[in-house]
């Protein structure tokens, strides 16, 4: 059951009807919706029914981790497809099967992915899934025992990433510290700040503003803003460790 604490916190985080358009507003569930952010180099995907539902699904404590899994890819899916509306394309004409032409467009450039080791690389499938023999990098930034400060433990990136648009991908943003650090190491070998995009699930908006204040140019791409951090700096309401549940419990 709930505690009073609980129920203020809901009381306090943005709520909606959520359902198909062709519904009343008086016959759709309200559920809990994503915190609005003011920065211009955020993006967070629309709060649909479907999203709200996988969303449910992964931070319920109750769900297997088979079930988490299935879940938290087909959100990264979205993710995905939604970090890749933010990299440039240009003008494609090409000519259909009847022999007629169709203005299209077609991608400019070459991409790879990068993950933040661990949790990240559960993201790296949907990027293969959508990008054939994409190039996939890693990155382990781990907290520094002694000072609680991200510390980087160890790198692996293509040798031409400069000349890549990069999807950085960690699924939850917490200070952003390790993220910030990640962003570091990638401007360290060239890689401008505006072919930066970052991919998460949830995202905290102390994490968010942190992101946009250092990193201007850059993009992130986020499922969903949650209320905040709690004492511990863990998001909340969050759905607990991400990598823990994807790969062990």
């Amino acid at each position: 059951m709930a505690s009073q604490d609980d129920a203020n916190e809901l009381d306090r985080a943005p709520s909606q009807g959520v359902g198909p358009v062709y519904m009343s507003s008086t016959d759709k569930p309200t559920a809990t919706v994503s915190t609005q952010v003011s920065h211009q180099n955020i993006t967070i995907l629309p709060q649909t029914p479907q999203l709200i539902a996988l969303l449910t699904m992964i931070r319920d404590k109750n769900t297997n981790r088979a079930d988490f899994i299935f879940h938290s890819n087909r959100i990264i899916r979205l993710l995905v497809e939604e970090g890749l509306n933010h990299l440039p394309v240009r003008e494609h004409i090409v000519t259909t099967p009847v022999g007629k032409t169709y203005n299209g467009v077609r991608f400019e450039g070459k991409i790879c992915g990068v993950s933040i080791m661990r949790a990240g690389e559960a993201m790296e499938q949907a990027l293969r899934e959508c990008c054939r023999s994409v190039r996939i990098g890693k990155i382990l930034i781990q907290r520094d025992e002694e000072t609680s400060q991200p510390r980087l433990f160890y790198d692996k990136l293509p040798e031409d990433i400069a000349d890549r648009w990069v999807l950085l991908l960690d699924p939850m943003l917490a200070t952003g510290g390790s993220a910030l650090m990640a962003v570091d190491v990638l401007r360290s070998k060239g890689v401008p700040e505006e072919r930066i995009c970052f991919l998460n699930l949830i995202a905290s908006p102390e994490g968010a503003a942190n992101f946009a204040k250092k990193f201007p140019k850059l993009r992130v791409v986020t499922a969903f803003v949650d209320k905040g951090l709690d004492e511990k700096n863990y998001i909340v309401p969050g759905l607990g460790d991400f990598g823990d549940r994807f790969y062990t419990l």
